[in-house]
């Protein structure tokens, strides 16, 4: 089986706002360029789209948190 190269919550967490900002918008940028890798047949492997999907909402969730105060983590804890 495959590592998953997916970041761990944890990881994510431990990164500072600026951190989490600049992620985001790389985020965004590697998602606009497999979507349009996609749009014109360019795309060999469809599984990353997915990853980074998914690592995107991890960023937005942690930050959400933060800006709540973090209310939602302790309400799991």
């Amino acid at each position: 089986m495959a590592k998953n190269p997916e970041a761990k919550a944890s990881d994510v967490r431990a990164r500072t706002p600026d951190e989490l900002a600049e992620s985001l918008q790389s985020l965004r940028k590697e998602q606009f360029n497999l979507r349009f890798q996609r749009a014109t047949g360019q795309a060999e492997g469809t599984a990353r789209i997915r990853t980074v999907r998914r690592e995107i909402a991890k960023v937005k969730t942690i930050m959400g948190e933060r800006a709540r105060g973090g209310t939602a983590a302790a309400a799991r804890s």
